[in-house]
């Protein structure tokens, strides 16, 4: 394993502009467990009448699975019902997902993409909503996640024309590929970040659809909690995006970033 130097975080640095970026969901995660008790009926009524141009979508709960093997027996499987989570929301135009959990926050934007500062804006509209019902004492993680989905002209499958690393066969095996998927770790030195990169291929969604895409999906994520500071968080989410960005430029090619401006 190599060792790298300090990253050099410069949040300020402006990024060219992709009006046709492939951005397919965009989501912001604070996980911040709540003091305050919040109820499923209860939460409802708080949040609505403060949530103009958003509608109730559903109730969240977690369920955990358990397969048991035991010797000479056929596999039996037990799922557990633990509770009631959290609500989710979205907007009246359906771009806007908002979860309000009793262990943080979730905001998404679908696509089309709109840009930064609308994004973080409405997540910072939304998320004072969450600290104002919830009260939480600290921030326990936060996680910048974009998906790209990069669709592949038709007939075309060079992975390397669009993205890096792309897939290579074994050597001396040169075999097409029917799909693949390549997941990594990043740490950044001395920060408390980590970032998970996921390639991989999407095939055609049904039978009339010829389209292939490649799918770059780019986490971004906290490894330190820390006190409840808007300062710090706006400062980290800065600095979380400016990750996002250069793995996300490091990572295709010349070919697809043409493709994304016209």
């Amino acid at each position: 394993m190599s060792t790298q130097g300090v990253v050099d975080i410069k949040s300020d640095e402006i990024f060219e502009n992709l009006p046709r970026a492939p951005i397919v969901e965009a989501v912001i995660e604070i996980r911040a467990r709540a003091i305050q008790t919040l109820e499923e009926s209860s939460l409802r009524s708080a949040l609505e009448p403060r949530l103009a141009g958003y509608g109730f979508l559903d109730s969240l709960r977690e369920f955990h699975g358990e397969v048991k093997i035991e010797g000479g027996k056929p596999p039996t499987q037990k799922v557990s019902d633990l509770g009631w989570m959290g609500l989710r929301f979205r907007s009246t135009d359906g771009k806007h997902i908002a979860q309000f959990k009793r262990d943080g926050f979730v905001f998404s934007r679908l696509e089309p993409y709109l840009t930064w500062e609308q994004l973080n804006g409405e997540q910072q509209r939304l998320w004072a909503i969450f600290k104002e019902l919830a009260q939480p004492a600290e921030i326990q993680r936060v996680g910048l996640r974009y998906i790209n989905r990069i669709k592949l002209p038709p007939g075309e499958l060079r992975f390397e024309d669009y993205m890096q690393p792309a897939p290579l066969a074994p050597r001396d095996l040169d075999l097409p590929f029917h799909g693949f998927t390549h997941h990594d770790t990043l740490a950044v030195p001395d920060r408390p970040y980590a970032i998970n990169v996921i390639r991989t291929i999407q095939p055609p969604r049904d039978a009339g659809d010829a389209v292939i895409a490649l799918i770059l999906d780019i986490d971004v994520f906290t490894t330190e909690s820390f006190d409840l500071d808007e300062a710090r968080l706006g400062r980290r989410l800065m600095e979380m995006r400016w990750l996002k960005n250069k793995v996300f430029f490091g990572s295709i090619t010349e070919k697809a970033r043409e493709m994304f401006l016209c």
